[in-house]
């Protein structure tokens, strides 16, 4: 058994947090995630209170896992939050500067406050404003990326200052990443890349086969995809290079077009949405984000599966150190 600080703290029996991977994320995988005994969240950027509230209500209803939801941005709806917090185990923030007043909010509806950091000082900040732990960010991670230098060395920082529990985040896509966090001090990792490749990712079948043929070398941080949110404030984001590649060869000003919640809208060339199971066009020259570790990524499997695989090879690996 992997337990740790972070499973004993949230009520898990496997030390993994499966990243918010935004719209590529749904239900099912969250679902999946939380009853294999890991913790899954949902990202609830741009959602309204009650629609969040609707669809926590139905994931709470089909497991008894823990789950999380993720809030982007410095100005997050706060009743949303408030929702959420009463629905789930883990309030998470990222890609803003702690606020005491969300974790507050967070903590007065009986929920965990998380943050992510990419900083030894945004750590600092997120344990002064309240935090019951943080996940640390690599320069390696997928998605949007705030670290500016690889995980290790700024995790074993952190650690050396922080007691709350503290995540590792960035290039874990295996059994032996995993046992070099938690042997390096980490109570636990947050996971995103691994579970695209999973049979309940809602990322189109190209995006979740493109993952799996990716090796070392194959992502890199770049500003092709800067129409999102996010990149306005701050563009680098970690992708597969070979959509990168395709948008910058890309002529016209639509990649394709995409179908959520039932209405179809087109996705503008160099938008952040990535590639969806409901997504037509050209797939490759949409945001396949993706971390550092696609080099240990070789198969689509289910969630459940993937984790197992996992926490076994990590649990083998600590047993002999």
């Amino acid at each position: 058994m992997l337990t740790t600080r972070f499973t004993e703290l949230v009520g898990c029996t496997v030390p993994i947090q499966q990243a918010p991977i935004g719209s590529v994320a749904t239900p099912t995988l969250a679902v999946a995630v939380a009853t294999a005994c890991g913790v899954r969240s949902i990202a609830a950027f741009g959602m309204k209170a009650r629609s969040l509230d609707a669809m926590l209500a139905d994931m709470t209803s089909r497991t008894s896992g823990a789950l999380a939801v993720n809030f982007l941005t410095n100005d997050p709806d706060r009743d949303a939050v408030a929702v959420a917090a009463r629905r789930v185990r883990i309030v998470d923030f990222f890609w803003a500067d702690p606020d005491a007043s969300l974790v507050e909010l967070a903590h007065a509806g009986g929920a965990l406050a998380c943050w992510q950091v990419g900083s030894l000082s945004e750590a600092r900040a997120a344990v002064e404003a309240g935090c019951d732990l943080i996940a640390v960010q690599g320069l390696e991670a997928g998605g949007h990326v705030r670290a500016y230098s690889a995980l290790l060395p700024r995790l074993a920082a952190v650690l050396d200052e922080i007691e709350v529990p503290v995540l590792a985040a960035g290039g874990i896509g295996g059994g032996r990443a995993l046992a070099a966090v938690l042997a390096a001090g980490a109570a636990g990792a947050r996971i995103g890349t691994r579970f695209i490749a999973t049979d309940e990712s809602g990322a189109h079948p190209d995006y979740k086969q493109a993952v799996v043929d990716a090796t070392a070398g194959s992502t890199a941080i770049s500003d092709a995809f800067a129409i999102c949110p996010l990149c306005a404030t701050s563009p680098r984001p970690r992708l597969l290079r070979r959509s990168i590649s395709a948008v910058r060869g890309f002529e016209d000003d639509v990649v394709g077009e995409v179908t959520i919640g039932g209405t179809t809208v087109p996705v503008a060339r160099g938008s952040g949405q990535p590639p969806l199971a409901s997504s037509t066009g050209a797939i490759d020259a949409m945001a396949m984000y993706a971390g550092e570790s696609v080099a240990a990524i070789h198969e689509i499997a289910p969630a459940a599966e993937v984790i197992d695989v996992m926490c076994k090879e990590a649990e083998r690996l600590l047993a002999h150190q």
